[in-house]
């Protein structure tokens, strides 16, 4: 397990001409995914193909950050900055297409055979008739999953295939955001314990979205309702250099023993990354399991001048959606 460098949440497609079968699926999936209802082959596909020219260009307004930071700039006011500008437009793209097998019109496999450039993950619906055929896909490669459409299970079946594929990396993501970090940073974040741990804590914050830096080390986190966070992350050697920046900074010998010890942690670095309107916090640390060399974390808030707010939010994203219904065209 590796954990993801950049998540946020996505648009999820279903495909299927039987209206009964679609209405049910639409009900059954958690309400805060965004769905969207198909009927219509062509529509699926020429909505998938509409979006990769702006998944193409969010991966390079991403990428563009990374290659303003080796030029000297701040990694952490830039992301803030990209929240702010894009608004609440990357909700939309979409991550899982689930499309039914058997259309009379056109084929599920032959749909998905059309999106030959769309980077999301794909499910396929299937009959007891055409589980070979699924099998045959999966293995070249086709689809991520597939799942009997008449299974007794279908709702739970269907709901931890999607929200799997969901969290997993995107591989495009992580190597932007690799660059960001040390080679030791990158081998810490890849091991199962670690990466389960910073899961099990964003899950616990309800944080929706993060980006994982280098510089400073740590995770820029975003809730449903656009408030950021801001999860740093110590090595246990680095401390005693943490300590002697806040002592410098005129804070007492109680703090900055704690510091050294890994009881608190002290945002310095987020201090100048948003600049002196961003007063430095002390707040309290945790181990990190997993993490053999010793690795402390503390969760400090960013300001709302700085957040997108709840205007840009998700939660402000899935409330204009209205209520699922299905697309006719």
């Amino acid at each position: 397990m590796s954990f993801s460098l950049y998540r946020r949440p996505g648009g999820l497609v279903f495909l299927d001409d039987d209206r009964d079968y679609l209405e049910m699926l639409g009900e059954v999936m958690p309400p805060d995914w965004y769905v969207r209802l198909l009927l219509r082959p062509i529509a699926c596909i020429d909505l998938l193909q509409q979006e990769i020219a702006s998944r193409e260009a969010d991966a390079w307004a991403q990428q563009a950050i990374v290659n303003r930071w080796r030029e000297g700039d701040l990694l952490i006011p830039q992301i803030l900055q990209y929240w702010r500008a894009d608004g609440a437009a990357r909700f939309a793209l979409t991550q899982v297409a689930v499309v039914d097998y058997a259309m009379p019109a056109m084929s599920g496999l032959r749909v998905l055979g059309e999106l030959t450039r769309w980077p999301g993950a794909r499910i396929l619906l299937t009959g007891r008739a055409d589980e070979q055929l699924a099998v045959s896909a999966f293995n070249r490669g086709l689809i991520n999953q597939f799942i009997p459409k008449q299974s007794p299970d279908i709702r739970l079946r269907l709901t931890s295939a999607i929200q799997d594929l969901r969290q997993h990396p995107d591989e495009r993501h992580q190597q932007i955001w690799r660059a960001t970090l040390s080679p030791v940073q990158h081998a810490l974040l890849c091991e199962p314990l670690m990466a389960q741990s910073l899961e099990d804590l964003m899950r616990r914050q309800g944080w929706i979205e993060h980006v994982v830096i280098g510089a400073p080390f740590g995770v820029l986190a975003l809730n449903a309702e656009g408030g950021v966070s801001w999860l740093q992350l110590e090595h246990a050697e680095s401390l005693q250099e943490l300590a002697e920046m806040a002592l410098s900074q005129g804070w007492d010998a109680a703090i900055t023993q704690d510091i050294r010890s890994g009881k608190k942690l002290i945002d310095l670095e987020l201090q100048l990354a948003l600049g002196d309107s961003h007063q430095p916090q002390a707040s309290a640390s945790l181990a990190i399991a997993g993490a053999d060399a010793g690795l402390y974390a503390a969760i400090f808030a960013v300001g709302e001048s700085f957040s997108p707010g709840l205007a840009s939010s998700y939660e402000r994203f899935l409330a204009q959606q209205g209520e699922r219904r299905l697309q006719e065209d």
